[in-house]
Parts: structure tokens; sequence; C-alpha cells
């Protein structure tokens, strides 16, 4: 049996070589390669493929959010097997869930290994729902957290915290973050869409209230009425800016305080 395959990794080089030793295994027919978490949902959902090999860190949405994020949509997961470049307690905590993961560099034998594996489980058809939840809570518990943000701005790189971003705006694939504040600042931040920033932050404070506009709630200074039931809100930036609600988030917005 052929097992369709999806790669989802944010370097080019070792998407290519996984796709070169996946080749030589046989039996393994690589549908589609993404370049980031974002992508490599849409691609899952797209090819409902058997398996993943999926990157754990990736900027943005990293591999543990892909996971998440099909199993809010309730979307049935394919055997995913973990490339990751990870410490030994991450290692460790992959083995104990019965995980599969690849260390990188890649080796030949261990991703034919790894195919043996993923094409056992999808034989017996075993759910590993479960399994990678565990997984998940285990290296989440782990992981540093982190509340910091990286802009670029004149030329030079600052960390700036999570709670003291304004808004951020996307315009011809530019992102641009403003702090909060009559001290604040505008930054570029290096993420490609909105959704993979969104994806690096805590999802109780940042909420897309447009398709191009994220913003912190707790930065948000007043609800303006606009124009046919519509509304705009008043941030406290020192320019104190003015962002669209879409018509999709004006419910949302009604919820979040009330309206």
């Amino acid at each position: 049996m052929t097992l369709s395959a999806v790669i989802v990794d944010d370097e080019q080089l070792a998407r290519d070589e996984l796709a070169f030793l996946l080749k030589n295994v046989g039996d393994v027919d690589v549908v589609a390669q993404g370049k980031n978490g974002v992508e490599g949902v849409n691609l899952i959902r797209e090819h409902n493929p058997d398996l993943v090999f999926l990157d754990v860190q990736m900027p943005g949405l990293d591999g543990f959010g892909v996971i998440k994020k099909l199993l809010d949509k309730k979307f049935p997961l394919p055997k995913i097997v973990f490339a990751t470049a990870f410490d030994q307690y991450a290692v460790k905590a992959f083995e104990v869930n019965a995980v599969d993961y690849l260390l990188k560099p890649f080796d030949k034998k261990r991703v034919a290994l790894s195919v043996q594996k993923a094409r056992a489980k999808v034989e017996s058809t075993s759910n590993s729902a479960d399994k990678l939840e565990t997984l998940m809570r285990m290296l989440e518990s782990q992981k540093p957290q982190t509340s910091k943000v990286l802009l670029k701005s004149g030329g030079r790189l600052f960390l700036v915290n999570q709670k003291d971003i304004c808004f951020a705006s996307i315009e011809e694939g530019v992102i641009s973050v403003v702090t909060s504040g009559f001290n604040g600042m505008e930054g570029q931040s290096n993420c490609r869409t909105l959704e993979e920033l969104l994806g690096s932050l805590d999802p109780n404070l940042f909420w897309r209230a447009h398709r191009s506009y994220m913003v912190n709630i707790n930065r948000i200074k007043e609800v303006v009425p606009w124009f046919k039931s519509s509304y705009q809100l008043r941030m406290d930036d020192k320019k104190q800016s003015e962002i669209p609600v879409s018509r999709a988030q004006t419910k949302r917005l009604r919820e979040l305080f009330g309206l």
C-alpha cells in the first residue's frame, strides 16, 4: 500500500532532503510540502494524507500549534512523525507517548523505520489523538514561557512585551506592529501573515478584528459606532489609531463588551 505524505518544515533544505529519502524508501507519495504551520494546516485539510512529517520548531505557528488547530477543528489526525532538534527531555516525552520522531539531520535508516511504524499504525487504524494531546501538555509544561515579540525598527531589533502591543496591521505582505502609550513605537514583524503572528501570541489577549488588523483587547480605548451598524476601535497608542471591525467580527465585538 502506498502512503500519501505531507512534509511541513520552514527549511527548504530539510524539505528537499526528507523528500529525497522518502523517495528512496518507496511506496510513499509526497503529495504536498508546506513551509510554515499555517500552510501545513491547510495542506493537511486539503489532502487528508496518511502521514505527515512535521517540523516542531517553526516561527509563528509551530508543529504543536498545527496539531492543536487540527484538534480544535475536530479534523481527523493523520499519523504524525515529528522532525526535531529538541533536547533529551523532549525526546523522552516523544518515546513515553509512543509518538514517532526524527532527529535532525535526518538518517536514511531512521526515516525508513518511521515509515514502517506509520504503515503499521495506518493499517491498525489506531487513534493517536490522545497520545498527541498528552505529549503537547508534557512539552508545554517544560517550555519557557515567553511574552516577548521581536520587532524591526530603524535598522534595529527590539524585544517587546506582548501586553504592550496595541495592534498589528498587514499591507502588501508587510506586518506593522504598534505598541501602546505616548512613548509607543512602530516596527515590523518577520511573520508572513497575521494568522502566523496570532499563533505566537496569547489568544486571550489578541483578536482579529478585521482581515487586515489584529488588536490587543486590553488596549482598546473606545468603541466608536460607525456607518450601517458597524464599529471602529479607537486604540490607546499615541496616535489613538482607529481600527475597523469587519462585519463578520461585529458579533464577536458585541459579545466581548456586551453591546
